[in-house]
């Protein structure tokens, strides 16, 4: 886990709209990832480091180009796959792995010690995240972090209850790139507030 701080944070009542969005639970490979693609047994086609080029694809022997970006690995293994064994190799097993994400960008903002914009590279959670702002501020309401996100083009937000998460009374969730984290909804804009105060449980993402 490899999170680094890059620029100061914009105010709060400022959060623009934010592009991506997803699962939580299946990393999406991007544009600049870099890949491990490994075919069982046939050393050359299995790669340690592929870098998904601008296009958000991989060029590969044999089949060319393939999509990656959008993709989870095992979206991407079964298609490599599939396209192996229509001409070239009888069951193929394919496997692909990330082994760097390439500048995901999350805002980290409220009552925290650093508020600021992190490149994360890999799987983070919401109290890793939490924690490269240097964790909460002495008097941050942790029982109200809201995570804003774009998903699948429409703005949302969820809240959680970061005191559960720390005693695991709740899991941990993902955040993604372009998350807008607030700890603290307290200091939240009005409108914004008032969406967050609305919703009508913890941890599941509403549109607003």
């Amino acid at each position: 886990m490899d999170m680094t701080q890059v620029t100061a944070a914009r105010p709060v009542d400022l959060l623009p709209a934010q592009g991506g969005g997803g699962s939580q639970s299946d990393y999406r490979i991007g544009v600049g990832d870099k890949l491990n693609i490994k075919v069982f047994q046939v050393e050359d086609l299995s790669f340690e480091e592929m870098v998904v080029d601008s296009a958000g694809n991989v060029q590969l022997p044999l089949i060319g180009s393939v999509q990656s970006a959008g993709f989870t690995p095992a979206e991407m293994s079964a298609e490599i796959a599939r396209r192996l064994s229509d001409r070239y190799l009888r069951d193929p097993q394919v496997t692909v792995t990330v082994v760097e994400a390439a500048s995901q960008k999350i805002t980290v903002d409220g009552a925290v010690t650093k508020p600021g914009v992190y490149v994360m590279r890999g799987q983070t959670s919401l109290l890793q995240a939490v924690a490269m702002a240097e964790g909460p501020s002495r008097v941050a309401d942790l029982s109200t972090v809201a995570v804003f996100r774009t998903i699948e083009g429409q703005r949302s937000v969820a809240v959680f209850d970061l005191n559960a998460i720390r005693q695991g009374r709740s899991p941990d969730p993902e955040v993604l790139g372009d998350d807008i984290i607030v700890v603290d909804t307290s200091r939240l804009q009005t409108t914004l507030r008032d969406v967050v105060g609305a919703l009508p449980a913890l941890s599941v993402f509403r549109p607003y």
